[in-house]
């Protein structure tokens, strides 16, 4: 009859609310003040029990229930003791035949007020034992009972049985929605992790693509450098063909660890992949859904070369800005910027800036778009702007729009 699992500090003290925390403090506090005095008379008075043993059976019958708030199993046994033992008492002395045996009124109030306290604690095998232990007494106590009155056992039987199912009723409940709200959580951030590894899933099958054409490419120079150069030496055509063959293993060696990241759905990344090139083509399209976008388009001239990794992430970004427009604020006037503004002082490099911006939307959606979505768009942007060592700034905006705001490093054309 005792609980394995750790208690917590009192009944309800997870409440969010104060005064739910407060209420079994106040109830026992209640109960307590109540019946001490209340059965100090009434055993005294009306059944002629001594005033000390009345006194005492009245201390261990009502000031647990002030324990039965954080530890109510260990208050009924005080408290079923005390029960038992002050029936037997009442056998002692000579009391009116109408009056209530072996239970008196106050002893069958507190024990119903314990045993509702013990539902919302304790699981469903305690509460058990702790019922055939009440049936128990009440039986037994019928083998004594004085000749000419009837005991009242069984109504205390029926009622404390209540009041252990009502409790026990209330705490499964209760101990379900918990359990919905951390499974809820837990999905939560699975769903999330999940989606954080798809996306670096993603970013590796296209880094696969873009470091596997340049690789093929210094594998080709290495291979044709004695045809296209006559006059190289034994040794360098053997340091070539040398190079060309670790390309290739180094090539075979990443398309093998990389290969698991390709499955059937994934063929279509075999193509190229886009870069800043195809953003223009990426706002056209999403203009003609109806979304009013304009797009602004910086030099990059004169930087010797953009990095692929770099216009990619740029393309992707862009990409999941204007999805979420779509999305979420359907016909607002959106604001595609590319930029490589001065840089700072202790920034290094420049940065190539990747705006986007949309207005508040004309009127809400009168339905989301989209329902099946995960939420966690802005998990793919913060990944590769990670990836190549940039930094992200999205939050809304005070008039109800959404800013979406990347910094990519470039590599600046060396003209020395």
């Amino acid at each position: 009859m005792t609980s394995v699992r750790e208690r917590p500090p009192a009944l309800f003290a997870g409440a969010t609310r104060w005064w739910v925390r407060l209420l079994p403090w106040a109830v026992a506090f209640v109960l307590s003040v109540a019946l001490l005095p209340t059965t100090v008379v009434v055993l005294t008075a009306d059944y002629g029990l001594n005033g000390a043993v009345a006194s005492t059976l009245a201390v261990a019958q009502a000031a647990p229930l002030l324990l039965a708030v954080v530890r109510p199993l260990a208050a009924w046994y005080v408290i079923f003791v005390a029960d038992v033992v002050g029936a037997l008492a009442l056998l002692t002395v000579h009391f009116d035949e109408r009056l209530l045996w072996p239970f008196p009124p106050m002893q069958i109030v507190g024990y119903i007020g314990l045993c509702l306290a013990l539902g919302l604690r304790e699981q469903r095998r305690t509460l058990l034992l702790v019922w055939l232990a009440t049936v128990a007494a009440n039986v037994g106590m019928e083998f004594v009972v004085p000749d000419g009155m009837s005991g009242d056992g069984t109504l205390l039987t029926i009622l404390s049985g209540v009041a252990l199912l009502l409790g026990g009723v209330i705490r499964e409940r209760q101990e379900v929605k918990r359990r919905l709200a951390e499974q809820e959580t837990i999905s939560e951030a699975e769903r999330g992790r999940r989606t954080l590894l798809e996306e670096r899933a993603r970013i590796a099958r296209e880094l696969h693509d873009v470091v596997a054409h340049h690789m093929s490419v210094i594998t080709v120079q290495a291979d044709t450098a004695e045809y296209r150069l006559a006059s190289l030496s034994p040794p360098v055509r053997e340091e070539f063909t040398s190079i060309a063959a670790t390309a290739r293993d180094s090539l075979a060696e990443m398309r093998r660890l990389l290969g698991v990241l390709r499955n059937e759905e994934a063929q279509g990344e075999l193509v190229p992949q886009p870069g800043l090139a195809e953003i223009g083509q990426l706002v056209k399209a999403t203009a003609r859904t109806g979304a009013p976008v304009d797009f602004t388009r910086c030099d990059t001239s004169r930087y010797a070369e953009v990095p692929e990794a770099v216009g990619l992430s740029a393309y992707r970004i862009v990409q999941e800005a204007l999805a979420n427009v779509v999305r979420h604020a359907p016909g607002a006037v959106t604001h595609v910027s590319l930029s490589v503004p001065p840089p700072a002082d202790g920034e290094g490099g420049p940065r190539l800036t990747v705006l986007v911006v949309n207005d508040p939307p004309p009127e809400p959606p009168a339905r989301p778009l989209e329902t099946g979505g995960t939420g966690h768009g802005l998990v793919g942007m913060r990944e590769r702007v990670r990836l190549v060592s940039g930094t992200l700034d999205v939050g809304p905006l005070s008039d109800g729009g959404f800013r979406v705001a990347a910094h990519l490093p470039l590599i600046q054309e060396d003209f020395t």
